[in-house]
């Protein structure tokens, strides 16, 4: 396990440098054009394995940065990474530590729903650090948007910083993995971003759309956990990105139909599907499955809904700013094999959407294109001008 130091920002643990050991492996140099300091926190469930936050400290100081962990990363209080009062505090603390560049969820689970009405919103806003999880993340990325227009990221947790070389599909694991480090680096590093993939089939429908909104949304449980709290954005002709895992076709219909009934859906220009992972189809289903979901949903609701978006549980995850502005377009081309903008498709067999006989949305069609751009969200550059007496990037805090 990793040895503490003193001199940690916000109380935590600092970590000290060590070898790249199975942090991606020696050839690999996903990193940006600069060095900083990343803090690790865990705001839910406590983390099973420790020896991910050793390999995310390897992979982070072998690459120049300066690594430092709150004890929740290390905790464990029931299900939970430690007492209510200290999730919420290392949160605060590190959310408002502007001697970080970025702070990471090192992990998701259940948690922040019980902790949202202990946190500064506006001093975390304010503060411009950029923050990162996901899952359960999703209810402090909407909480932080609705109480104080403040925008961070659905993105990766500590263990998308390492890989375990020896296991099987080592290749193909180094491939996703190599795909979350370069857009979590690109989205925190650049002022704007482009996540652009491969649609489902149902997408060539709108092939010419061209629609711009706030981008919003997260794991689909958590969202509607929210509904009816003052921690729900109310957005208006916003992009919303959904994503699930480990629930049932006729549960995440039901979730769907929440949103729905409850106006969310229809308020919205675009709706965007990530990853849904259900469990087996049940013997009583007889045919109903998520592909049934997909289409009674597109029955019943106005505004046009797109697959295939690399984000989720499963091994690739895009990283988007939960309440940038956003701009999204559709069109019958093949990505273009340049740069980080190029995005497969999630690995079949490894992640993949849908059950395990079918995908989610319908099978990905190399011939339409869906690009998702958005801006204004905290960067490293913001940080360090924020840290130097300079001046932060204009529209960060952005109204819900």
């Amino acid at each position: 396990m990793v040895r503490a130091r003193h001199g940690a920002p916000s109380g935590g643990r600092s970590l000290p440098r060590r070898g790249v050991g199975t942090a991606l492996g020696s050839g690999a140099t996903v990193a940006p054009r600069r060095a900083g300091s990343v803090g690790f926190f865990a705001p839910s469930g406590y983390l099973p394995d420790p020896t991910v936050m050793d390999r995310a400290a390897d992979f982070f100081a072998a690459r120049g940065w300066r690594v430092s962990a709150g004890e929740s990363v290390f905790a464990r209080e029931q299900r939970f990474a430690g007492s209510d009062e200290l999730r919420a505090g290392e949160l605060q603390r590190f959310a408002t530590d502007r001697s970080l560049d970025v702070a990471i969820a090192a992990r998701g689970g259940y948690g922040l729903t019980r902790i949202l009405g202990e946190f500064d919103y506006q001093a975390i806003a304010a503060a411009g650090v950029p923050l990162v999880g996901y899952s359960d993340f999703t209810a402090f990325n909407l909480a932080l948007l609705a109480q104080a227009g403040g925008i961070s990221f659905q993105g990766p947790a500590a263990s998308d910083f390492f890989l375990d070389e020896a296991a099987p599909d080592a290749r193909r694991d180094l491939a996703n993995a190599r795909f979350n480090q370069e857009h979590f680096f690109a989205a925190i590093s650049s002022a704007e971003h482009t996540t652009q993939f491969a649609g489902d089939a149902q997408a060539a429908r709108h092939d010419g759309l061209d629609l711009r909104g706030r981008l919003w949304g997260g794991n689909l449980a958590m969202v509607c956990s929210l509904l009816g709290t003052p921690y729900f954005p109310q957005v208006r002709g916003g992009i919303l990105f959904l994503e699930d895992v480990n629930e049932p076709a006729y549960r995440i219909e039901r979730l769907l139909l929440q949103l729905l009934q409850a106006g969310v859906l229809a308020r919205q220009k675009a709706i965007v599907l990530g990853e849904f992972c259900a469990v087996p189809v049940l013997p009583t289903d007889n045919g109903y499955d998520l592909a049934a979901v997909w289409e009674a949903l597109r029955s019943r609701c106005p505004v046009p809904i797109i697959g295939g978006l690399p984000l989720g549980h499963g091994s690739r995850r895009a990283t988007l700013a939960v309440g940038a502005a956003a701009r999204i377009t559709v069109c019958r081309a093949p990505p273009a094999i340049a740069g980080l903008a190029s995005l497969a498709p999630p690995t079949p067999g490894h992640g993949a959407t849908g059950t395990a006989s079918a995908p989610a949305h319908g099978e990905p069609s190399s011939a339409v294109t869906v690009s998702l751009r958005f801006g204004g969200h905290p960067t490293l550059r913001a940080v360090s001008a924020a840290v130097s007496g300079g001046r932060r990037e204009a529209g960060r805090k952005i109204p819900a």
